[in-house]
């Protein structure tokens, strides 16, 4: 059982006000760097760097980043699917920056945690902002978004899956009820 809850207009609405948002937050862009985690976090950052360029003129570093190795849950997984490192897209230095760190549904908050982790190897960033597309609650660690798309209250039961056109040819978000 499934439920569309954002279409692709409100998607790509949401993108653009996340964007306008980050816009009017920093008065100096050229402090910025966007940060997407792989895989689907790494596509809609993509879009909001689109976005601020098509609104500014001005390109952003960006890279996409690979939190594989980062992640507390490795241990659980079977021996016959170990985890494969994809790597990040590019090194670029954070040191200094503000980072806009993006995903895209926010749950227990255990992948930003460990895409935090990550970026320590890409310098000391001076600040890290946290963009999510989805947020459905039930944390486990204190961890809170600066950019919502959108708050989904969901059970623990519900999965949010956010479709975008890299991974699934179409941009929604759909609740699955199991």
């Amino acid at each position: 059982m499934e439920k569309i809850i954002i279409d692709e207009a409100q998607f790509m609405r949401t993108i653009s006000r996340i964007s306008h948002e980050i816009i009017e937050k920093h008065s100096d862009l050229n402090e910025l760097v966007i940060v997407g985690i792989k895989r689907r976090g790494a596509e809609i950052a993509d879009l909001i760097k689109r976005k601020i360029a098509e609104l500014t003129q001005q390109q952003l570093p960006s890279i996409d980043l690979d939190i594989t190795f980062y992640r507390d849950d490795l241990e659980y997984a079977e021996p016959s699917q170990a985890p494969i490192y994809k790597g990040s897209s590019d090194f670029i230095s954070v040191q200094n920056k503000t980072v806009i760190l993006i995903d895209d549904v926010l749950f227990t908050g255990r992948t930003i945690r460990a895409a935090l982790d990550a970026l320590v190897d890409f310098g000391r960033a001076a600040k890290v902002e946290l963009v999510i597309f989805v947020d459905r609650g039930h944390r486990e660690l204190p961890i809170r978004a600066d950019y919502v798309g959108k708050n989904v209250p969901t059970s623990r039961k519900e999965k949010v899956q956010v479709r975008t056109m890299r991974y699934d040819s179409c941009y929604e978000v759909a609740l699955l009820a199991q």
